[in-house]
């Protein structure tokens, strides 16, 4: 008797437990709104037909293969750097957020973007575009551009991916001008009247 007690016993309770809902989370249906690849703490280098060209460090690297169109994002910072066939570096770039959309070949930096050039030129702006494909670099933001001996702003510029011929479009800047080399304006003046 203590046996069928207990079997039924055993059986209320599966029973009390089947008939209650179960929590589920709802399931993914897009695809294409997961990284196929989500690294942390990344270095690596890139090669292009066999030789090293770009050092790229990284907190997160996602990619989405499957987006329209697909990228890698890199979210949480970026820092690239630039070499030639000799691996000397022609460039850093540093910035708060990154795309890079492969099929175009087109890189989208956001932030606080911060580029050194080889001829030791600093650039500053919030939105910078790179197109290896046209090996151009561009935007319409406000860019700063510190040089050894002046600084130039202006608003959009276009460059050489090596950034060292470049286009400011609006442009203002800063020249440093050494008075002891200058003559004296107002003598140069004084000596113009009769």
């Amino acid at each position: 008797m203590a046996i069928v007690l207990g079997s039924m016993a055993v059986l209320l309770f599966i029973s009390a437990c089947a008939g209650g809902k179960k929590q589920l989370g709802e399931a993914i249906t897009e695809r294409d709104s997961l990284p196929v690849m989500d690294t942390r703490e990344v270095t690596t280098l890139i090669s292009d037909s066999g030789i090293t060209r770009y050092r790229i460090k990284t907190k997160e690297w996602k990619v989405f293969d499957r987006k329209s169109p697909p990228y890698w994002a890199f979210e949480r910072g970026i820092y690239l750097e630039k070499f030639d066939t000799l691996f000397q570096m022609e460039a850093s770039i540093q910035a708060d957020t990154a795309y890079y959309y492969n099929k175009e070949e087109l890189w989208k930096l956001l932030g606080h973007v911060d580029i050194h050039n080889l001829k030791g030129e600093r650039f500053n702006t919030e939105l910078l575009y790179w197109n290896q494909r046209t090996q151009k670099v561009y935007s319409d933001r406000f860019i700063r551009i510190e040089q050894p001996d002046r600084i130039i702003t202006g608003w959009g510029f276009e460059s050489n991916q090596q950034m060292t011929v470049y286009t400011i479009f609006k442009t203002e800047g800063i020249f440093y001008v050494d008075a002891a080399q200058q003559p004296d304006s107002l003598q140069k003046d004084s000596l113009a009247q009769p």
